[in-house]
């Protein structure tokens, strides 16, 4: 039974066991920490994770891509899972720590199969030749770390922001909004730090000094986010769970299916006639998606609504509210399906990463160090951290000149763009492919499949900017979007549908690339994404991620189309002051903070 919020503000205020109240400036290293090795641990394992399926397991490309695939999947959807189970029955703090724990044995059991030779296939050097494929036992073993560590991120993501800001945020205190600020600007500036120190140093220790201490290194780290959190328990606010969006959403569903055989009243007489709270500005649900609206029509008040004025079975009867929020979701979906050829196009991280390791990755011809390929990924970064910059410090102020006032460009069109940057960055790769490929036969590496071409891995340099510029407006651009067009009780579903659009786009991604394998190999033919770059067409398969990226862009142009206009483009292109440039600065952050399940 959920506590009232009378005795739940009185628990979050209680002192703890050592006299002072709970929460505050102390909690926020041992969230920031938790937060940021789990990051580093997580960063630092997925640039590289298709070479050690290679090589250590004799994963062929297309099935090591797909696996990875997968596992990005269910690591962009959990979030969703672990927001529910988080809100709904365990709270932030223990889905943190159950969360910490599974990331961290998950990294143990991955570190276990680099340490102990016997739960893996033995090395394809042998005298006989003979490569052994993986017995089902250890691809148990193997799958059971990925999961873990799957469980964790959909635990830690969706709560360790929200759990910083209990700690802080105290409503009688007059710099209150000041101190969310700082601690948000600390939290992303942790989570930008996280990347730096995954994509150099962890992914070098994997190049360098091997499987052992590159696998070892981040379980370490997981282990010490986990005691941080867990031994600063008694210093935590830890806010009872309640009631989840997503159960309201079905509560909606169910209800509206319940009452399919009631009619709908007039709209004259309509003020009445739907269930809504006191304090809701809503007396009565839009037209739009009508058959909802028979799930808030209220039969007899007696019967259905108590003295407290709350419905007595809210799966028979929900309030106005309840019912536009879902209408809200489900007129986005829409326009939310656009963004997922985008997340496709930047989840082929694992093709782009042998193409690096098959260029000369030199920064110049005469220094001896090389770049290692699972750390080009920092160029999308660069760049999305850079427009972020730009735009708010230099476009806007330098366009709002030249108009003569102030000029902000909206949030459909931003979106628009960057989906045509993808499909620019996809053109771009099939083109440098296409020229790699060239050079590598040319050179006599046709049979060769781990030969270094001479030609340099800067060239791959524009195609990761173009990514990171296309993830810059599209992506900041849809969760902006949802952000806007979502009630404010919705933020939480705004913060999460890029997430979901990321999981979506790795299920499809993996039925792409098993299809274009499938088809390109029949009668004897090779592949496209053949295992050895030089012998397949890599270059083609871009270009088809290219076409259907460009379908893509005509697609969102209709669906832009039948949306109609948005909220910010209701305010007649006025700059909306201070706020929304914070608004800007928090959705960038966000983003960033998501980047480790676009380097999957």
């Amino acid at each position: 039974m959920e506590n009232p919020p009378e005795q739940a503000e009185m628990k979050e205020n209680q002192p703890s066991s050592h006299g002072r109240t709970k929460g505050g400036l102390i909690t926020m290293p041992f969230i920031i920490a938790n937060e940021a090795f789990e990051k580093v641990s997580s960063y630092g394992l997925l640039p590289n994770m298709i070479m050690y399926l290679m090589r250590d397991y004799g994963f062929g490309l297309a099935r090591g891509t797909n696996v990875l695939y997968m596992w990005s999947a269910a690591t962009n959807f959990l979030p969703l899972l672990g927001a529910f189970l988080s809100d709904s029955y365990l709270g932030r703090f223990l889905t943190i720590a159950f969360a910490s724990l599974s990331s961290f044995m998950g990294m143990l059991l991955l570190w276990l199969t680099a340490m102990l030779p016997q739960v893996k296939p033995p090395p394809c050097n042998n005298p006989t030749g003979v490569c052994k494929s993986p017995t089902a036992s250890q691809l148990a073993l193997l799958y059971s770390a990925f999961a873990l560590i799957s469980i964790g991120s959909g635990g830690i993501r969706p709560c360790s922001l929200a759990f910083g800001a209990d700690q802080l945020d105290k409503k009688e205190n007059p710099k209150n909004e000041r101190v969310l600020e700082s601690f948000f600007g600390w939290y992303y500036a942790s989570s930008a730090v996280s990347v730096l120190i995954a994509l150099t140093g962890i992914v070098y220790i994997q190049d360098h000094l091997g499987w052992r201490l590159g696998f070892g290194i981040p379980a370490i780290l997981m282990l010490l986010a986990l005691l941080f959190f867990v031994l600063a328990s008694p210093l935590y606010v830890k806010r009872n769970a309640s009631k989840s969006l997503f159960t309201g959403f079905l509560q909606v569903i169910v209800a509206a299916y319940m009452n399919r055989s009631l009619s709908l009243p007039d709209h004259d007489d309509s003020f009445d006639c739907y269930y809504h709270l006191k304090d809701s500005d809503l007396k009565a649900p839009t037209e739009k998606l009508r058959f909802l609206n028979k799930a808030c029509v209220i039969r007899s008040r007696e019967e259905e609504i108590g003295s407290d004025g709350f419905a007595l079975n809210p799966w028979r009867l929900c309030t106005t509210d309840q019912v536009e929020e879902l209408k809200a979701l489900i007129k986005v979906i829409p326009i939310w399906s656009t963004g997922i050829m985008m997340s496709i196009n930047t989840s082929q991280n694992s093709f782009q990463l042998i193409q690096a390791n098959s260029m000369d990755r030199r920064l110049s011809q005469s220094s001896s160090f090389q770049i290692p390929g699972g750390s080009f990924g920092l160029f999308t970064i660069i760049a999305l951290a850079m427009w972020v910059v730009l735009y708010d410090r230099a476009i806007l102020p330098l366009a709002s000149k030249i108009r003569g006032r102030p000029v902000r460009f909206s949030v459909k069109l931003r979106m628009g763009l960057g989906l045509f940057v993808s499909f620019l960055a996809m053109a771009t790769s099939a083109i440098v492919e296409g020229l790699r490929r060239k050079k590598a036969i040319s050179q006599g590496y046709a049979d060769n499949a781990h030969a270094v071409v001479d030609i340099s891995a800067m060239w791959l340099v524009p195609q990761y900017v173009l990514h990171g510029l296309a993830e810059a407006l599209t992506a900041i651009g849809q969760t902006e979007f949802f952000y806007t067009e979502f009630p404010k009780s919705m933020s939480s579903i705004a913060a999460s549908l890029f997430g979901l659009g990321m999981a979506v786009a790795s299920l499809l991604a993996s039925v792409i690339l098993r299809a274009v394998n499938d088809v390109t190999s029949r009668n004897g033919g090779e592949s496209w994404v053949s295992d050895n770059f030089n012998k397949g067409h890599y270059d083609y398969y871009c270009w088809l991620l290219a076409i259907l990226s460009f379908v893509n862009v005509i697609y969102y142009i209709i669906c832009s189309w039948a949306y109609g206009p948005a909220v910010d483009q209701l305010r007649n292109g006025r700059v909306n002051g201070v706020k929304e440039e914070e608004e800007l600065h928090d959705i960038a952050g966000k983003c960033l903070e998501g980047k480790e399940d676009k380097l999957n």
